[in-house]
């Protein structure tokens, strides 16, 4: 498989999704607006989606897929096969017992992760009754994770990516349709997202049946291999989600804030995932099972150039994004965001915190490449040592910023903890040699360069006056919007094809 091709089909699958988030995102924004209620939910919904993070899509992930790539490659098919059965019993059972615990420990959880919210007491049993609700959805999405894992190590990359989608009609058909139903109506979306966890499963079941690896309850705590994933997942936990913890700890800065602030910070969030998910996770998710297999295989030169090919896609797609973001925040926000409660003090404090993730975006994606560098080679400790060093130093930068640029402060604090993420796994990656950067960087950096500043002029003057945004209809708004951007990407992507880039000097092909 070409995996151009490859991060194309899952870029793609990603982009469907992330128009869907922003339908829902949009939904969202015109019947809750950005307020008690919202934020209310906002955390109710980011705790178990951390924890998901944390345990499914981020350690366990990165512990499962390179010994699954291992038994595949080296140990067959009846060893594979009971691999995953154990994996998944011990899996279910485990999150089981976490999801119970966390629908019990509500009240507490939501002292620690928003403390400020313990003095509006509508705000605080709001917050608790959401997370009672959506907790149990950490089952289902992890067991999502692990058939995810076993897709993408057999190649079927398309699925897992399109999965996340049905979340989003999950939330939009619910908001609609269910609202009305329920006192108060915000609660909707609570059950939105458990609904969603298991359509998503549902869905990916029967393409596991097809590869024959739909596992079956098989208990295997002494299993060797699941010994061995336990063993790298604790650590993984810190190595692979450092930026969601920040999240978290942001939310406890934000929740002190003015009401709104958590929102403000949502929104602007949900934009930042957009190239996130379609270029850093999709690069992240077709990297690791090339990078576990050239590790099976002893591979190294493959293996490093593997890297460098990804890290060149990475420049390549994720400085336009992050100055696309920064220069069409208002537009952005207006358009997708603009309606019903949702009001032009809302859009100028999302924008405050638009610009700052934007400065971070390289740093965040560059770790979800990076970071496989490590993971692949069952490396655990120097990612756990760079992480524990990013995660000290976010939080310090939180305390300096929070106060000139409040919520805005946080998420600059977020981007530039992901950008020393980043530089350190780099330098690790070279001081190990595990990396070495192939011929033509410099030319590279410099055409790249070159077709950023036209790109950037080109935004600014098609883009006119802010205010503009915020007064005009919506079809003008989104009119204009797809415009500028259609204008941007075009007049980037023909600057360097002038520059001599051509598509075919990044084709590759996957790992056998």
């Amino acid at each position: 498989m070409n995996l151009l091709r490859a991060l194309a089909t899952v870029s793609g699958m990603t982009l469907v999704s992330r128009i869907l988030g922003f339908v829902r995102d949009a939904v969202i924004a015109r019947l809750f607006g950005a307020g008690l209620a919202t934020d209310a939910f906002f955390v109710a919904f980011r705790i178990p989606n951390l924890l998901r993070r944390l345990f499914a899509e981020g350690a366990f992930s990165q512990a499962f897929v390179p010994i699954l790539a291992e038994y595949k490659t080296r140990n067959g098919e009846g060893e594979t096969r009971l691999l995953v059965d154990r994996v998944a019993t011990v899996l279910s059972i485990g999150v089981l017992v976490v999801s119970v615990l966390g629908i019990l420990a509500a009240p507490w959880i939501i002292y620690v992760s928003a403390p400020g919210f313990s003095a509006t007491p509508d705000k605080f049993e709001l917050t608790v009754a959401m997370l009672r609700i959506t907790f149990p959805y950490l089952l289902f999405i992890s067991l999502v994770s692990l058939a995810g894992g076993i897709l993408n190590t057999w190649s079927r990359f398309a699925v897992p990516a399109f999965t996340p989608a049905l979340l989003n009609l999950s939330f939009i058909f619910c908001a609609l349709v269910l609202a009305p139903y329920f006192r108060p109506p915000v609660l909707v979306l609570a059950w939105a997202v458990l609904a969603g966890g298991v359509l998503q499963l549902a869905f990916q079941l029967p393409y596991l049946a097809k590869i024959g690896m739909l596992p079956r309850p098989r208990p295997g705590f002494s299993d060797v291999g699941v010994r061995r994933i336990l063993k790298l997942m604790g650590p993984a936990v810190f190595g692979v989600s450092i930026a969601q913890l920040s999240l978290l700890i942001n939310t406890i800065f934000a929740s002190f804030l003015a009401n709104g602030s958590v929102s403000w910070l949502y929104y602007a969030d949900r934009l930042m995932e957009f190239p996130t998910g379609m270029l850093g996770v999709a690069l992240g998710t077709i990297l690791l099972p090339g990078l576990s297999k050239y590790y099976s295989s002893d591979a190294t030169e493959q293996y490093s150039r593997l890297l460098d090919w990804g890290l060149r896609l990475t420049l390549l797609l994720a400085l336009p994004a992050a100055v696309a973001l920064a220069l069409l925040a208002v537009p952005l926000i207006s358009t997708l965001f603009r309606y019903g409660e949702f009001s032009v003090e809302d859009v100028w404090m999302t924008r405050q915190a638009l610009v700052a993730y934007s400065i971070g975006l390289l740093g965040l994606i560059l770790v979800k490449v990076l970071a496989p560098g490590f993971y692949a080679r069952q490396n655990i400790r120097t990612p756990v040592k760079i992480a524990v060093i990013t995660l000290i130093a976010t939080q310090l930068m939180n305390l300096a910023l929070i106060g000139p640029l409040k919520h805005a402060g946080l998420a600059l604090a977020i981007g530039l903890g992901a950008c020393l993420n980043a530089g350190l796994l780099y330098y690790k990656l070279r001081q190990h040699r595990i990396y070495r950067p192939q011929t033509g960087w410099a030319e590279f950096a410099y055409k790249l360069a070159l077709a950023l500043a036209v790109m950037a002029a080109a935004l600014w003057g098609a883009m006119g006056r802010e205010d503009w945004w915020l007064v005009a209809a919506w079809q003008y708004r989104m009119a204009g919007l797809v415009s500028i951007v259609c204008l941007g990407a075009g007049i980037y992507f023909a600057t360097l094809w002038l520059l001599g880039f051509r598509i075919g000097d990044f084709a590759r092909r996957a790992a056998d």
